[in-house]
């Protein structure tokens, strides 16, 4: 009953919103269009779409069919691709998510030597503000995606990369800089520089201020690491980065981490895939890469 045709129309129409509009979008006849839904919801026993005026609506069934549609076809216009790539003797790229902003220096220490292993491959990387993670990977929008806060779903595996710990960061001068750890109620007069993520998300605030019932002073959004760390070794405020990212800007910059709390907090950096597609080559090979990069 349902073919690919009946979800490439409505999804037209749902962008489009008029019978040529749509038509021309797909390099068909209108009478074909129309004669294709037709035929559809004779089947159905139901309309998909209704006319107002110039334009189109979906009916209930009809958007029900564009939802499926907006799963479907990212996986039909993902497997073509990488067809065609197999065709012309050619693998295409890897498109990586990522949702660790701080985790970019070392990527890069994974991507080197992986395009030396894999010439044919090209490499695409999006930041998390930039796409929608999880749902661009089901959404085949993506290939990986590199968290450190895994949402567990049926389709998806996490594979665990390494260990890290989350620590605060202050300049030398700081008052707490001398301290082995830091308590919640010492950042209560602090201001906090952090990336654009919501606070819930937040290790500083989940795992450490709010179960503490305590709170910083103020907290703004900087969108790049080397920026934050420079208002922290200005004595502008102060922020939270895993230990070991923290350990290499500290060698030119004046900066020092300090634990949260006696026990820390302790983190993972995992790399999630589709159910399934470890076993294509150049993926587990960039995910092996990538448990030997530290």
């Amino acid at each position: 009953m349902l073919e690919r045709i009946h979800l490439e129309i409505l999804t037209a129409i749902k962008e489009h919103g008029t019978l040529t509009k749509a038509a021309d979008s797909l390099h068909l006849s209108q009478s074909a269009l129309s004669h294709s839904i037709k035929k559809l919801e004779g089947q159905l026993d139901t309309p998909i779409w209704k006319k107002e005026g110039r334009t189109l609506r979906l009916t209930t069934a009809g958007e029900r069919i564009q939802t499926l549609a907006n799963r479907v076809l990212p996986q039909f216009l993902h497997t073509e691709l990488l067809l065609n790539q197999i065709a012309q003797g050619e693998l295409g790229s890897l498109r990586i998510g990522m949702e660790c902003h701080p985790c970019y220096q070392w990527l890069l220490r994974v991507i080197a030597p992986y395009l030396d292993q894999w010439a044919d491959i090209d490499i695409d990387v999006k930041q998390e503000f930039q796409f929608g993670a999880l749902g661009a990977l089901l959404s085949y929008e993506i290939d990986v995606l590199i968290t450190p806060d895994p949402l567990f779903k049926p389709k998806i595996d996490y594979i665990p990369v390494f260990d890290y710990e989350h620590r605060l960061v202050v300049s030398t001068s700081h008052k707490l800089a001398e301290q082995g750890f830091v308590l919640p109620e010492q950042l209560s007069e602090e201001v906090l520089f952090s990336y654009p993520v919501e606070p819930m998300r937040l290790d500083i605030f989940s795992q450490f201020l709010n179960p503490a019932k305590c709170a910083v002073k103020k907290h703004k959004i900087i969108e790049t690491t080397e920026i934050m760390l420079q208002m922290v070794a200005a004595g502008r405020g102060v922020c939270a980065l895993p230990g070991w990212l923290v350990d290499e800007y500290a060698k030119t910059m004046p900066i020092k981490s300090i634990r949260f709390g006696q026990q820390g907090i302790n983190k993972q950096i995992f790399i999630g895939i589709r159910r399934g597609e470890q076993q294509i080559d150049y993926l587990n090979d960039f995910i092996e890469q990538a448990k030997k990069t530290k």
